[in-house]
């Protein structure tokens, strides 16, 4: 037996022993011998959705608030975990990609991840916007909680929140002398190991960093080189300083750096080619032939201040001052073979500086913000695509440059103690200039990847472009609370997402490719009820939602058998409706058990669908012959937490269950592509000392080894070697933590 079988059945029987003795030990704990339980069962989650501390009650938008010790104590590996806990959202790692985000909320968001293409769902790491997709899957470290704010954030946080908005929040580090450390052994030799430390250096001054470093053997192997698939290699710090003279003044210095080497994800196969064995699929979903190599390297960094002053006892000014930029090498093998049948080398270049000014106002009926916002950003990049068949490669490069300025306000005010008011609104303003660049070479990959030898040919794009965009985005919503506990809201809102170039655009076959495309917009309406009854043992958040969707961006890639390579299209092409309904809630009968419960639905259904495809030079509605992809119908979770005292310590045990519909990967219908509706079965049990020093866990996620796809690509067609491909979620694991607080 492989010492990784191995590992993980160890970790796996001992899962389920500490599991059993948890469970047993819960339903015999007093239920008044846990107040540290009953305060974190209280309700009282803050959020910062609006912009200021609130009970998440008390905010009249769709909220999900996890908490970093939540989502660690349920074994989370990253935020891609969130989907699993959150009604009608979709987090996925990029096709061919470790660190790359794909964000859906209620069917609006972005699949293409190219430099100068802008994601539909805003990340936030502690307020700074991040532009870029390229190492935004966080992992789960230093982290204090996480919130998704579903529907158009257009108002507070408007640059390109069109389907809502994924807040990473971190720590603050106090004036204490404290840290951590944590360990981490799993299936497939996986090794995690994460410092923290605070160190104050006087009353009003302390610095403090976390390191983490990520180490995992791959699910599957590439059977060409020998090198391991979906394996992890990565290594990501923050530091910071933060200086609070007084009560009423703050300052945080913060700076953080990610570098993934892991091997580049080639996919796998779906179907053979002329029968021939290298075109075969894999006996494993997670093994792969790809003969481009295995070269992959993802770096992100950023330095950020920030700064709060209260000017008097109803104002507060802030400042968001933040710089980010980041590097990517990375390949991708279209056709899963040995050779260079259609392959993709190719890097990402992005930097951004923004500045925000923040005024906030708290008085006794009317609470408000107002700020303003800068951004200046540059991406560029390149990439071949090689058709090995016709010795023929095509480079494409480009840069985007993007300046944005915005205005917004946004206030409450208390019309009674029960019925309370907000509007916002917001001007956004966006400059952008495109530089594209397409070229035809006879050879196997193009100089600008190292063939010097490669021939030249036509020139199939070369511009350089300006636009702007500029639009208006209001919100308002009306709340009414009967009782402390219970809020019932209504609100509209819209979404606005910049417009932009296509840097694949081919000006030869689609002329229009140079003047770009338009933004798209959403006005969203929702109402919703939140609330804790029955003497607060059951919260309760509904939410229904209607969307109208126009002028939806969305990329089309098809094979191009006359030019000999694949013809881009981004078009304004979709008029979607999208109306759903969400549910959250929680049960706490005692302190020493808990229920958790999510469930989404979500209808998305195009009433416009114009593509230039099969029409010539008219594009053609083919509504009726298109879906919204990474939109599952429904979605839900259940969790159930029990807790007890158990050798001095305080054991705890948390299985759950995730379950999606079926879902397309794209637009056009694929059965061999799309994903059938799946459960995941986890579970997760801990053991803590009585002093919260030291704690033991164990971690079992998707128990029944399913096989899931988060992705694909679709080429069809014998000059592009039959290229049907798919990506998979991970297989069932088993992880071992300790971690010791200091």
């Amino acid at each position: 037996m492989s010492r990784t079988r191995l590992s993980a059945r160890v970790i796996f029987s001992m899962g389920v022993a500490l599991s059993a003795l948890s469970t047993q030990s819960a339903f015999a704990q007093d239920a008044d011998a846990a107040p540290a339980a009953e305060e974190a069962e209280s309700g009282e989650i803050i959020v910062t959705a609006r912009r200021r501390d609130e009970n998440l009650i008390d905010v009249p938008i769709s909220v999900s608030a996890l908490s970093g010790d939540a989502l660690q104590n349920q074994g989370a590996i990253d935020i891609t975990s969130l989907q699993d806990k959150t009604p009608n959202l979709t987090l996925q790692i990029a096709r061919g990609s470790n660190s790359t985000l794909i964000a859906f909320i209620r069917g609006v968001g972005q699949q293409d991840p190219l430099w100068g293409f802008e994601p539909g769902v805003g990340l936030y790491v502690d307020d700074v916007y991040v532009a870029r997709p390229q190492g935004a899957v966080l992992d789960i470290f230093d982290v204090e909680r996480v919130e998704i704010l579903r529907g158009p954030q257009g108002t507070l946080y408007g640059r390109n929140t069109i389907g809502g908005a994924i807040k990473y929040v971190t720590k603050r580090l106090g004036n204490e002398f404290e840290g951590k450390v944590r360990a981490a052994y799993g299936s497939y030799d996986q090794i995690d190991l994460i410092g923290q430390v605070t160190v104050p250096l006087g009353d009003n001054f302390s610095i403090g960093g976390a390191i983490a470093r990520y180490w995992r053997d791959g699910y599957g192997r590439n059977l060409t080189t020998g090198v391991d698939q979906y394996d992890k290699d990565v290594i990501a710090g923050r530091i910071s300083a933060e200086f609070a003279p007084s009560e009423d003044v703050f300052f945080r210095l913060a700076a953080d750096k990610t570098v993934d080497k892991s091997n580049p994800r080639h996919g796998t196969r779906l179907v053979g080619n002329l029968g021939l064995p290298a075109f075969a699929p894999t006996d494993s979903v997670y093994d792969t032939r790809a003969g481009i190599g295995d070269d992959n390297k993802v770096e992100t960094q950023g330095i950020s201040l920030t700064g709060s002053i209260a000017i008097n006892d109803t104002l507060t000014f802030k400042t968001i001052s933040a710089y980010r930029d980041g590097h990517t090498e990375t390949l991708i093998d279209f056709d899963n073979t040995p050779g260079p049948v259609l392959d993709i080398p190719a890097r990402y270049d992005d930097s951004q500086f923004t500045q925000e000014l923040q005024l906030l106002y708290e008085g006794d009926r009317l609470q408000g913000v107002f700020g303003l916002y800068y951004l200046d950003a540059r991406a560029s990049g390149a990439f071949d695509t090689v058709l090995g068949a016709l010795n023929t490669t095509t480079l494409t490069s480009g840069t985007v440059k993007t300046k944005s300025y915005a205005a917004f306000a946004d206030v409450n005010f208390d019309i009674t103690e029960q019925l309370k008011i907000s509007a916002g609104l917001r001007y956004t303003k966006d400059d952008k200039t495109g530089t594209v660049f397409r070229r035809n070479y006879t050879g196997i990959r193009s100089p600008e990847f190292g063939n010097s030898a490669a021939i030249p040919g036509l020139i199939r794009t070369d511009y350089t472009n300006s636009r702007s965009f500029d639009e208006f985005t209001p919100r308002v919503s009306l709340s009414y609370e009967p009782t402390e506990d219970l809020n019932l809201y209504a609100s509209y809102g819209k979404g606005f997402k910049s417009g932009g170039f296509d840097m694949r655009g081919d000006a030869i076959f689609t002329p229009t490719t140079v003047d770009g495309y338009a933004p798209e917009t959403v006005d969203a309406y929702e109402v919703g009820m939140k609330g804790a009854f029955l003497d607060r043992t059951l919260f309760l958040n509904i939410a229904g939602y209607y969307s109208d969707y126009k002028d939806q961006q969305v990329t089309i890639q098809v094979p191009n058998v006359v030019t000999g390579g694949i013809a881009s299209f981004v078009d304004n092409a979709g008029k979607g409706e999208i109306y759903g309904l969400e549910l959250e809630a929680r049960i706490v009968p005692t302190p020493s058990f808990s229920v958790s419960a999510s469930l989404g639905y979500t209808h998305a259904d195009y009433k416009e669908f114009l593509t230039f495809i099969g029409g010539g030079t008219t594009p053609v509605d083919v509504a009726d012959q298109r879906v919204f992809q990474n939109t599952p119908k429904w979605n839900a979770n259940v969790s159930a937490t029990w807790s007890g005292d158990l050798a001095g310590g305080r054991v705890e045990v948390t299985p759950s269950i995730s379950m999606r519909s079926d879902y397309n990967m794209f637009e056009i219908p694929n059965p061999i592509l799309d994903q059938d509706g799946y459960a995941l079965v986890d579970t997760s049990a801990s053991w803590t000392t009585a002093d919260e020093r030291f704690k033991l866990g164990v971690h079992l996620r998707n128990l029944f080894d399913t096989r899931y796809r988060v992705g694909g690509y679709n080429f069809p067609g014998a000059l592009f070697g039959n290229s049907i491909i798919g990506y998979y979620g991970p297989p069932r694991t088993a992880t071992l933590t300790a971690e010791y607080r200091f």
